[in-house]
């Protein structure tokens, strides 16, 4: 499909003078998932498939604990086979200069059981049945994959967001920190008080024109309560871009570029020409992380 033949976004008569839509990514998809290993969890009362990284088989000391990264991928996003990871933000986190940039850390993709009824409804992405088993998981991939962690950080993606909360909600006292990514399900205040007692860092990403949430109705009103927080860096920007300084349009029947602030995300908050996103954050998400880290 030619640009000429791409639907308008709802929001494109709403961008800056000036500024111009892009309709594509400009990484490369795929090009370190041979970094990753896939396996299969099994417990007594649910199993799940998961793709991990490990920081040791990949130059960093087998003498020393690294955090973990635990990335919660998006709705359907399991139906993609190695795409998920990707999908999920956690691909690059894999290479030589974001594991650098904080030091080595594994990663977890834990799958959700997606698949489609038989009238094309989709089925068994995450929701709260999957709080226990997830746990389960993390706690056994420590167990059998590693020599201990240190810190613990989950990220979200849209749904995966939602459950990024879920589970720091469920576990609060288990989780350092949470990064949910376009997501509208703030947690109560009272919830948010056991993360400032339990040290939990958030770092909260929504973007303004997100298609699927409005800011001003669900997000803004939140803001206030958000920083308040021990710990809470929110990043809302006004527009998402993808690498070439566009702003992004998604459009599988539905719009979603401002939705999928995870690629900016996944990317370090950098443009391609080295511009960056995020002038609080000169070192990106990974420099954020990795402050997280030695704090």
């Amino acid at each position: 499909m030619s640009k000429a033949e791409k639907p308008l976004p709802p929001w494109a008569n709403e961008i800056p003078e000036g500024a111009f839509i892009s309709y594509e990514t400009t990484y490369k998809v795929g090009e370190y998932f041979s970094l990753f290993k896939k396996e299969h969890f099994g417990s007594k009362n649910h199993s799940m498939d998961y793709y991990f990284y490990d920081p040791t088989e990949h130059g960093f000391s087998k003498d020393k604990t690294y955090p973990l990264f635990v990335f919660l991928h998006g709705a359907t996003n399991a139906l993609e086979g190695d795409v998920c990871i990707n999908y999920a933000g956690a691909e690059f986190y894999a290479t030589e200069e974001y594991q650098n940039d904080f030091g080595g850390a594994y990663l977890l993709v834990p799958l959700a059981n997606e698949y489609y009824d038989e009238e094309e409804n989709l089925k068994g992405f995450w929701d709260e049945s999957y709080t226990e088993p997830l746990c389960n998981l993390i706690n056994n991939f420590i167990q059998t994959k590693t020599n201990g962690v240190s810190k613990k950080i989950v990220f979200g993606n849209s749904a995966g967001a939602t459950m990024c909360f879920t589970m720091v909600n469920a576990y609060t006292d288990f989780f350092d920190a949470l990064i949910p990514i376009g997501s509208n399900n703030i947690p109560e205040d009272k919830i948010l008080d056991e993360y400032d007692k339990n040290d939990v860092h958030l770092f909260f990403a929504f973007g303004k024109h997100d298609e699927f949430h409005s800011y001003e109705e669900e997000i803004l009103p939140r803001i206030p309560r958000l920083e308040e927080m021990k710990h809470c860096f929110i990043f809302t920007p006004d527009w998402v871009y993808n690498g070439d300084g566009g702003i992004a349009s998604i459009n599988f029947g539905k719009e979603m570029g401002q939705h999928c602030l995870i690629n900016s995300m996944h990317t370090n908050l950098k443009l391609d020409d080295g511009t960056i996103l995020e002038k609080r954050l000169p070192r990106g998400v990974t420099g954020w992380l990795d402050e997280l880290i030695k704090s």
